[in-house]
């Protein structure tokens, strides 16, 4: 019998809950900072100081709804359904390359239009990754020492997903979709040799891809020295160092920043925590992180305790989720930070942009319905 969390019999993991409420919070008001002179010189905002913030407010709401809807359904209910949601997303990320129906923007085509909003299949396709390799390492179990019947079909199947991303292009999504899978094969049992030998490969691989792309080799050369091109390839990476070193230990003030103001591009999506470094500094910058290591070592503790109760793919959906967090969120503040070349990518919960903030609060409360599960299981219930 499924069981219905109506019943308030067992807690939610408060503290999981307000780590994210606060990550939240602050990207809300950190959106609106970094994004007001913007909204005030862009004509389509109508001059509309607000702009910026209404939206993300609107991304926020749809993202609470949507994962009230989610932490309704039973763990069984999304393993079954995860192989039909993945192929749902591929058919996405087909549709989202077809001239007419992706929107292109800065030479990608990574958007659907729906109506005055947008819609980003890749990052839809980070939840359905988790959840469809959690079921495959599960079905496949038995066979994840065995290169033909364990790994060659994961293989082959993010193949076709690594292809159809890189035509967006969507490099970071790629890089991020990719640890995910090759993390839960890992966490899954995957032999460590034929694990081994695919990260050599895969390096490999993302090298020839840097090199044979111009653009990418350039950013690159700009992240090893931006200082040597700072007006060039090096430009938006030596603005964020600039924000950084600006902040100091607490910060020139909430809206004060000064870099927002035309000179660090994307300063409310890839490049928020360079804000958020200027105006509230190295304890802010520390804040954030601390939050997100809580919420990933919660993650994992849930992954932990699932596994103990023998729920095996719920285990290995906790621990996707927080690879998926903390890898993303770790590229973009090393990126933020000139500790890695410049791409773009997000900060979960923090940055504007629609779909990835719905994504996000979906993965949450699918992770806190396992957590639910497990403390019902070990008070003596079924499922």
């Amino acid at each position: 019998m499924l069981y219905n969390p109506a019943r308030r019999d067992t807690a939610l993991d408060m503290g999981l809950v307000w780590s994210v409420l606060l990550l939240l919070a602050i990207g809300l008001v950190m959106v609106y900072s970094a994004s007001i002179a913007m909204a005030d010189a862009e004509r389509f905002t109508g001059f509309r100081s607000h702009y910026f913030l209404a939206r993300h407010g609107i991304y926020l709401v749809v993202g609470v709804v949507a994962a009230f809807l989610a932490f309704k359904v039973p763990v069984q209910l999304w393993q079954r359904a995860s192989p039909f949601l993945f192929m749902a997303g591929v058919g996405l990320l087909v549709l989202v390359i077809i001239p007419g129906i992706g929107r292109e923007v800065n030479g990608a085509r990574r958007w659907i239009a729906l109506g005055p909003l947008t819609f980003q299949p890749s990052e839809v396709m980070k939840l359905l990754v988790v959840l469809y390799a959690a079921d495959y390492t599960v079905r496949k179990a038995a066979f994840m020492d065995d290169l033909k019947k364990g790994f060659l079909p994961m293989f082959a199947v993010m193949f076709m997903v690594a292809g159809l991303l890189l035509r967006e292009p969507d490099f970071g999504a790629l890089v991020v979709v990719t640890t995910i899978a090759m993390g839960i094969l890992f966490l899954g049992g995957l032999n460590w040799r034929l694990f081994v030998g695919l990260a050599v490969l895969l390096a490999g691989a993302f090298v020839v891809l840097i090199i044979s792309s111009p653009y990418r080799l350039q950013r690159i050369l700009g992240f090893m020295d931006p200082w040597a091109d700072a007006y060039g390839k090096g430009y938006q990476l030596s603005h964020s160092l600039i924000a950084f070193g600006r902040g100091e230990w607490f910060g020139v003030g909430l809206g004060a920043s000064v870099e927002k103001l035309f000179y660090l591009p994307e300063a409310h999506t890839d490049f928020l925590m360079a804000v958020i470094a200027e105006e509230l500094g190295f304890v802010g910058v520390a804040g954030v992180i601390t939050l997100f290591l809580f919420l990933v070592v919660r993650a994992f503790a849930v992954g932990r305790q699932a596994t103990s109760l023998e729920r095996y793919y719920a285990a290995l959906v906790a621990q996707g989720i927080g690879i998926w967090i903390s890898a993303q969120a770790f590229i973009n503040m090393g990126v933020n930070m000139g500790l890695l070349p410049t791409k773009g990518l997000t900060l979960p919960f923090l940055s504007f942009g629609g779909t990835g903030i719905v994504m996000n609060c979906v993965a949450v409360a699918i992770l806190l319905r396992i957590d639910f599960e497990n403390r019902y299981l070990m008070k003596g219930g079924s499922l």
